[in-house]
């Protein structure tokens, strides 16, 4: 079973988030709406997911968000009222795989999970033969900053700046992270 923790200061957006997880079969393992409390909760239960909003009290969700991809295996989602490109960018950096904007409906939350869980399984796969968290990290914030240049540049979406960085590594028998210090390269 898949579980969660949630990290989310308004008590009705918290507990609509567990109730709608729980009914779709996740495991909710911890909530908090505070931002320095996520921490101990992903360290106490390695979650696979955690859902964090940006604006809490305590810690910043994109800080949270920034520690979780640096130390934890875990799928960070966050989840704000705000959609500015700027934190969009700021998000990417900090490793987030999933964007949700508030008001969100059953319809958003649930697929939003599960690309986030299927990226998270990729980047794993990927990085696989990595020796090393840390190296698999650094894999992880390569293959992260060529899409965001593909994003911003290229007008593509992200996922299809992660399919375009994927087919090009098969396409030509080299690694994501390959492909993706070479879009880096030619950015400059």
């Amino acid at each position: 079973m898949t579980t969660v923790v949630i990290a989310e200061d308004e008590a009705i957006i918290r507990l609509d988030l567990k109730e709608t997880l729980e009914s779709e079969g996740y495991e909710v393992v911890g909530d908090t709406g505070r931002g320095d409390h996520v921490l101990d909760l992903v360290a106490e239960h390695d979650p696979d997911i955690v859902i964090v909003d940006i604006k809490m009290p305590g810690l910043d969700g994109l800080e949270v968000a920034k520690r979780i991809s640096n130390s934890h295996d875990a799928a960070v989602i966050v989840l704000t009222a705000f959609s500015q490109r700027d934190l969009i960018d700021r998000a990417v950096e900090a490793g987030v795989l999933g964007y949700l904007v508030k008001p969100f409906q059953k319809s958003d939350l649930i697929p939003a999970v599960e690309v986030a869980c299927a990226r998270h399984r990729e980047i794993k796969e990927i990085t696989g033969k990595a020796e090393t968290f840390a190296e698999r990290l650094e894999t992880r914030k390569v293959i992260d900053k060529a899409k965001s240049f593909l994003m911003n540049q290229k007008g593509l979406s992200e996922e299809d700046a992660f399919r375009f960085i994927q087919t090009t590594a098969m396409d030509g028998r080299e690694s994501m992270l390959e492909v993706s210090k070479k879009i880096l390269d030619e950015s400059q």
